[in-house]
């Protein structure tokens, strides 16, 4: 545990150009031994299932990288009806999922704010109080985050996606509902209310360097979050970043924007910096995306063996999943979800790893912290 430690001081203090050093080496080697290690004798080799459900897409933000952004006119929009939420959760408690992660475009309305509060109520009461609740619901006001933390939520996942101000703005419109001061308030009050806080970025995005990347590394230290979630950018073709990486562009800002880094690295550096982070932060919750496994074929299993620990199954009906694309490409799974989760079983036992049933898999890092 002491050379863990040890290791972890020495990363805690790399500068920004020893990290763009690991970002940019073939060799991996080293890097990769020590994230594995770091995780096996922290975090263990559990791996926690959080059941996603797209609760809604349904957006009021119109982010320029986004397949469910506002001027999105091709979207059929939806919401879950109640019935069907509590349907997902029921199964997922059923089946040893030990929490639930409820996702949804950002609203901001009383009717909002109530239904969620109540499906939270609901869920809580149809669980005996056993699941654990993730929500990644986008930007709130202090009232509304403590009525849904009094409701049985215990964690939040709010993606920065950037922690580049500059880089923010160039993937935003400028306008007072898409402003980075107010993203980072919004972290700052889940603190403050006792949220497991998480957060994340997108990697291999247009104007983005890896001085950016090495920057969003010290920016989760310095916000000492719970969990991070970060994976690879995919574009979506309906959005005005797409053709970036394309052939013209429809984006405010394309005039003398840096290349985007190679399509191929995405995988790559996405890895690296989970590998990166599992030493920085060893007792945080990482988690693989979806993405990680729509780029490369067991991109996820991947990322669980060198340094993440938590996996989101997909539990939203199918009716649904089809109208929650964020990217394109991203799989929409017709199997079982019984036969999602024996395949997951199966890979993961090859990487070492093994699903943590009946467990939340709280944060260790917020743990410590609360002691």
């Amino acid at each position: 545990m002491n050379f863990l430690f040890e290791i972890f001081r020495t990363f805690a203090l790399m500068n920004t150009a020893t990290i763009i050093d690991y970002l940019k080496t073939s060799d991996t080697s080293e890097l990769f031994a020590q994230a594995k290690q770091s995780k096996s004798e922290i975090v263990g080799n559990k791996v926690y299932l959080r059941g996603l459900i797209e609760y809604s897409n349904r957006c009021a933000k119109d982010c320029y990288y986004c397949g469910i952004r506002a001027s999105n006119k091709k979207v059929h929009r939806y919401q879950m009806d109640e019935q069907a939420v509590l349907e997902a959760v029921e199964y997922a408690y059923r089946k040893g999922f030990g929490s639930v992660v409820l996702q949804s475009g950002e609203q901001q309305s009383h009717e909002f704010t109530q239904n969620i509060e109540a499906l939270l109520k609901k869920i809580m009461a149809l669980t005996n109080n056993e699941i654990g609740i993730t929500l990644s619901l986008g930007e709130q006001n202090e009232d509304t985050y403590k009525r849904w933390r009094d409701a049985g939520a215990k964690r939040y996942l709010l993606r920065i996606e950037t922690s580049n101000r500059a880089l923010y703005e160039k993937l935003h419109p400028q306008n007072k509902i898409h402003n980075y001061d107010t993203r980072l308030k919004c972290l700052e009050t889940l603190r403050k209310l006792n949220f497991q806080v998480g957060t994340g970025v997108m990697i291999g995005l247009p104007f983005q360097t890896l001085e950016h990347l090495a920057e969003d590394l010290h920016f989760f230290q310095d916000m000492d979050v719970d969990m991070v979630g970060m994976g690879p950018y995919i574009e979506h073709a309906d959005t005005p970043l797409y053709s970036i990486v394309g052939v013209g562009s429809t984006h405010p800002q394309r005039g003398g924007q840096t290349p985007p880094l190679q399509i191929e690295n995405r995988f790559d550096l996405t890895v690296k910096m989970i590998a990166l982070l599992r030493i920085q932060m060893p007792t945080i919750n990482i988690a693989a995306t979806t993405a990680m496994h729509t780029l490369v074929e067991g991109g996820r299993e991947k990322a669980i063996e060198i340094g993440a620990n938590v996996i989101m199954p997909n539990l939203t009906p199918i009716k649904y999943r089809e109208n929650y694309f964020l990217y394109d490409g991203k799989t929409v799974v017709k199997d079982t979800f019984d036969d999602v989760v024996n395949d997951l079983e199966a890979r993961l036992a090859h990487v070492g790893a093994e699903i943590g049933y009946n467990l939340q898999g709280d944060s260790l890092h917020f743990k410590t912290k609360s002691v």
